[in-house]
């Protein structure tokens, strides 16, 4: 199982919105040295819902040929449409991805037994595990924790990136499933303590631009030092929230860029880059996590 600082990579771009694929291998560079436990590569932080799927198996697959087995890489493989959620979980198996991510299906909302079905089908086309993934503030559909322990009796459903920042929501979910299905949390604010209460991980937006302290904070959980996961947590927790004043990624594409990981924060339409009035709201967010001077 994989635990701790997992980040969910943003995709780096030309002024033109191209792939800007040595800034890619930066990136991957940078995780790799700063103790990152997994990458996400592709998922929504990764502006999968903006681009074509040529484009988003080529990322993936730079990513992994960038991480040369250094750091695990987990696809997202997620859609609103079943049937290309399968193409792409084909597309992965057998390529030496650790797992794919796969969001619920956004603007649909389908029923608990859509989602049931939608992921069954996505889980029996192919052998690559899967991880559920359930943001309600982005997709307009819950996932609820009765239909995440059907799913999590299907073999190559490992486990279920829980984004709605509700800690009982972790409770609900732990006592449906089976101690080896993984629970991340995939909201920033609420992660430490996610983990606390017995998550075994982060799949982060904060990690793209602070993957040292990120990892630091996952580890000390690990070894029991939560005072010390506190402190780093309290010294993050402006850069958890401020990265969120707009639609994530505009403004961690920003933060990034304004920190050097990448030559721009270039987005593809309908994201535009962050706005002049929330520039220094995130700038001094960063300035007080010690990131920029």
């Amino acid at each position: 199982m994989l635990t701790g600082s997992i980040v969910a990579l943003i995709t780096p771009m030309d002024s033109s919105g191209e792939i800007d694929f040595q800034a890619l291998k930066s990136l991957v560079e940078y995780h790799v040295e700063a103790g990152t436990s997994a990458i996400v590569s592709m998922g929504t932080t990764g502006e999968s819902a903006t681009l074509n799927v040529d484009d988003h198996v080529k990322v993936v697959m730079k990513t992994l040929e960038f991480a040369a087995g250094r750091i695990p890489v987990i696809a997202g493989n997620g859609a609103n449409s079943t049937s290309e959620a399968i193409t792409f979980s084909k597309l992965f198996q057998n390529s030496g991805l650790a797992a794919g991510l796969n969001v619920t299906p956004y603007y649909n909302k389908p029923t608990q037994e859509g989602l049931f079905q939608h992921f069954k089908a996505i889980a029996e086309s192919s052998s690559l595990p899967q991880i559920l993934y359930n943001v309600p503030g982005r997709t307009a559909v819950d996932m609820l924790p009765e239909t995440v322990a059907r799913l999590a009796k299907i073999d190559n459903i490992i486990g279920i990136k829980e984004a709605t920042g509700d800690l009982k929501r972790l409770a609900d979910i732990k006592a449906l499933v089976d101690d080896n299905f993984a629970l991340y949390s995939g909201d920033d604010a609420t992660g430490l303590d996610f983990m606390l209460q017995g998550g075994h991980g982060v799949i982060s937006v904060t990690t793209n631009i602070a993957a040292a302290k990120m990892a630091g904070m996952c580890e000390s959980v690990a070894l029991g030092n939560v005072e010390a996961a506190k402190a780093i947590n309290e010294e993050l927790m402006p850069v958890h929230q401020k990265l969120f004043v707009e639609a994530n990624p505009i403004p961690v594409k920003w933060a990034a860029e304004r920190i050097g990981l990448i030559p721009n924060g270039t987005l593809r339409l309908p994201l535009t880059t962050l706005s002049e009035a929330q520039q220094p709201v995130v700038a001094a967010a960063l300035q007080q996590a010690g990131l920029i001077n």
